[in-house]
């Protein structure tokens, strides 16, 4: 059982110190996924963005990074009702490289229901479909990461 351990704790050690040497100078492309009307998610998301933002910055690398949200998930871009607005507001500001693309079926969809326009953050850039957006950028070779 020691043995077994001590492999794991090897493989992972050896991992930490690879990393960084493995990643320098690259450019990183990350899709985040938000498909849910929950502040923890919408926030968890934000840190992570915010954490992979300032790893591959600390070891000299560029990240690109989008934030798609569709279904429930694009009241997190809603200007009358997001409770992350000015999170987004500010990490525009700050992180270079950063979209929040928000849905266009969905946003139709909340309208019809709405009976009016709905009105979305600054920040938020509509494109067709939140689903096409990530296969596509899938496609394309971003990481994808659902928190």
């Amino acid at each position: 059982m020691f043995k077994k351990i001590a492999a794991v704790m090897a493989v992972i050690m050896g991992m930490a110190i690879a990393m960084p040497a493995l990643a320098q100078g690259v450019n990183h492309k990350i899709v985040f996924h938000v498909d849910e009307n929950d502040p923890k998610l919408m926030n968890m998301t934000l840190n992570n963005v915010q954490n992979v933002t300032n790893y591959f910055e600390s070891i000299g690398d560029t990240v690109e990074i989008q934030v798609v949200a569709y279904g429930p998930g694009l009241n997190m871009y809603r200007a009358d009702t997001s409770p992350v607005a000015d999170r987004i507001a500010t990490m525009s500001l700050e992180i270079e490289n950063l979209t929040f693309a928000a849905c266009g079926n969905t946003l139709r969809k909340m309208e019809a229901k709405a009976g009016g326009p709905v009105e979305l953050l600054a920040e938020a850039e509509l494109v067709p479909s939140g689903v096409v957006t990530i296969v596509l950028l899938q496609e394309a070779g971003w990481s994808y990461v659902r928190p």
